[in-house]
């Protein structure tokens, strides 16, 4: 019982602390709007590495952050695997007429707009997945790890609930598969990058996927009111498509994990005739 209260009071200062100051800072008052949104992501982003750092230092001992590992590979699965999830979603649902793109529109500053969703991927995915994550897996396991920081990704998508199930069921299933990606690579680079591909061109790109208000889009996308699949008011995250997909990417990398495991451990069982002979 102890340890279960001082890991809640931990978690409660991490959180709640970070919450108030990224609320307490202002963003700088500037005309651009580009600009401005660069600075409304970095700021809470930064402060969210800083309160990382901080409580990971307390515990480096015991707590390990898998920020990243085997870099070039995670970059790689991180944009293959982004570029499936977002590009499968979409293509079904333009196959089935679901989904069309009516006109196009220039983006002005496109470039500062991509690095403001890759910056919000990143904070989103190191607030809950990192040391957090770390922290209930090493205080007790993988599984209260898994359903307390995805509750935790559920409610900062509260939109979601108004929305109704479909679109609650995604945003769960989206935490579930980042999740069993960071499992798999023991790294948070890849599904950060996973993250900011399908914000990027579900939202910057195709205007499909909900961001705040004042993202721009570089296509005026139009949905069919068959609110199971286009998803009704947030679209493409609200879709029945999205979830399946969402569903199948968390067996194939469980799977993956599963492959993954069996390996170790086969190696890291001694053989046991080499073990004979060294005894004679």
């Amino acid at each position: 019982m102890k340890k279960i209260l001082f890991t809640i009071v931990k978690i409660l200062l991490f959180f709640v602390g970070w919450a108030v100051l990224a609320g307490l800072i202002p963003v700088p008052e500037l005309s651009n709007g580009a600009v401005w949104r660069f600075f409304a992501e970095l700021i809470p982003f930064l402060l969210i590495v800083i309160f990382t750092l901080v409580f990971w230092l307390l515990e480096k001992k015991r707590i390990k952050l898998h920020i990243y590992s085997s870099l070039l590979k995670n970059i790689i699965i991180g944009i293959i695997t982004g570029i499936i999830w977002i590009g499968t979603t979409t293509g079904i649902l333009m196959l089935l007429g679901t989904m069309k793109i009516s006109s196009y529109k220039p983006v002005p500053m496109l470039w500062l707009w991509m690095i403001s969703v890759f910056i919000n991927a990143a904070m989103q995915e190191l607030l809950v997945r990192g040391y957090l994550y770390q922290l209930l897996k090493t205080d007790f396991n993988v599984i209260v790890a898994t359903i307390v920081t995805t509750a935790v990704f559920t409610l900062l998508h509260g939109g979601a609930f108004e929305a109704g199930l479909i679109p609650v069921l995604n945003v769960l299933t989206m935490s579930l598969f980042m999740t069993t990606v960071l499992e798999y690579t023991q790294s948070l680079l890849a599904p950060s990058i996973i993250h900011f591909v399908w914000n990027f061109v579900g939202a910057i790109i195709l205007g499909g996927v909900q961001l705040a208000d004042d993202y721009p889009h570089l296509c005026i996308t139009e949905f069919t009111e068959n609110i199971i699949l286009s998803g009704g008011e947030p679209e493409i995250e609200g879709s029945i498509i999205t979830l399946i997909l969402n569903i199948l990417l968390i067996i194939v990398f469980a799977l993956l994990i599963r492959k993954k495991n069996a390996k170790t451990k086969l190696t890291d069982t001694p053989n046991v005739e080499e073990n004979f002979d060294n005894n004679l």
